[in-house]
């Protein structure tokens, strides 16, 4: 059975046109599903009754059932544990920031990347999210915390490599920018990839691919170091990789951002900034640099640097005249910061639905 946010906005129109319906429904069902944030058909008051018994039977508008979620206490945010259609799960994290709503989706079940500092890749790779389960994230999350806080950013830094689901992800992207959807911002999305280089190509040069903006995790200014923590430097290496970014057609104001996670004792050292600056060279204004300190989770043999490393890495990116922000990440306190978000084992447990009117932030 089909699900209607596995379609893009044309796949949508050619797919009423079969049913024999005029082509003005794609556009109604368009608005009720990514406008109004409809839940079931029968919201779906301008549609016959006829129409919406054969949609009931035939297609699915939900690809997700919430299973539980927790807020912080410490910053307001809200990470989501959705279960899929298969049993499997997968966590979303809605983050409250000064001026907007940030939302941080994944795109597989587990990951295969195998970055020795991540806690999702410790399950390995279960498969990709199709792209309803993608797009569900944000629309049932939408729908969960109100439409009066509308999530004007997303950020595909969830589980997974979003590169390596790239038709679903592609696809996602389309439905988030397109006006007669979700009419999202292409600058106010991100995609982030460990670096597979042939897929970084691909999407610039897709142009069905919408420019969004690029984040790439490189964690470490020289290949010995980054291959020790990110095992896909051995076939994507980081001189590989710096060359590809430093060609790729970037527009004005669609900076890549280079991520770098600070872990005590391994890259946060005086000497990997001023390395991480030599690396960066003349290209100052293609890049800004976000440092994220480590955040821990469990059986992990790193550390966090203290806030005065840190600052020290800061102050040093800054006196080359490179753009750098600390990323301080959001969530901590209920696993959800960056590098913590893990598929939950829920077979076995009761597990009772909450209902999002309990929530106060």
């Amino acid at each position: 059975m089909i699900n209607l946010k596995d379609f893009n906005y044309g796949e949508l129109e050619r797919w009423v046109r079969q049913q024999g319906w005029k082509k003005f429904r794609a556009k109604q069902l368009a608005k009720w599903i990514y406008n109004k944030k409809a839940g079931s058909y029968d919201e779906m008051t301008d549609l016959s009754k006829e129409i919406r018994n054969y949609l009931k039977e035939n297609t699915k508008l939900n690809a997700l059932e919430l299973i539980t979620y927790e807020e912080s206490k410490e910053d307001g945010s809200i990470k989501f544990l959705w279960r899929l259609e298969d049993g499997h799960t997968v966590e979303t994290v809605f983050i409250p920031e000064k001026n907007h709503y940030t939302l941080c989706v994944s795109t597989q079940v587990g990951c295969a990347v195998g970055c020795t500092f991540c806690y999702t890749t410790k399950d390995g790779l279960i498969r990709n999210l199709t792209t309803a389960e993608i797009i569900d994230q944000y629309i049932q999350s939408q729908r969960f915390v109100g439409l009066d806080r509308r999530i004007s950013n997303v950020v595909f830094m969830g589980m997974g490599e979003p590169l390596a689901n790239y038709d679903n992800v592609k696809k996602a992207v389309q439905i988030m920018t397109d006006e007669r959807m979700l009419g999202l911002s292409n600058r106010k999305i991100t995609i982030s990839s460990s670096g597979i280089i042939h897929q970084i190509k691909r999407m610039y040069e897709d142009k069905s691919f919408p420019q969004v903006r690029l984040a790439v995790s490189l964690n470490a200014a020289d290949q010995e170091t980054r291959t020790k923590i990110m095992p896909i430097s051995e076939t994507n290496t980081l001189e590989d990789l710096m060359k590809t970014l430093n060609s790729l057609p970037v527009k004005n104001g669609y900076r890549i951002m280079l991520e770098y996670v600070l872990i005590k004792d391994i890259n946060d050292r005086p000497e990997d900034a001023h390395k991480l600056a030599r690396l960066i060279g003349k290209n100052k204004k293609r890049y800004k640099v976000n440092l994220i300190p480590f955040n821990p989770h469990p059986g992990s043999p790193f550390e966090r640097p203290d806030e005065e490393r840190v600052n020290k890495f800061h102050q040093i990116l800054w006196q080359y005249n490179i753009g750098a922000f600390v990323r301080w990440s959001k969530g901590k306190d209920i696993s959800a910061a960056c590098g913590q978000l893990r598929k939950k084992n829920i077979e076995g447990k009761k597990i009772t639905f909450i209902s999002p009117k309990s929530l106060k932030v």
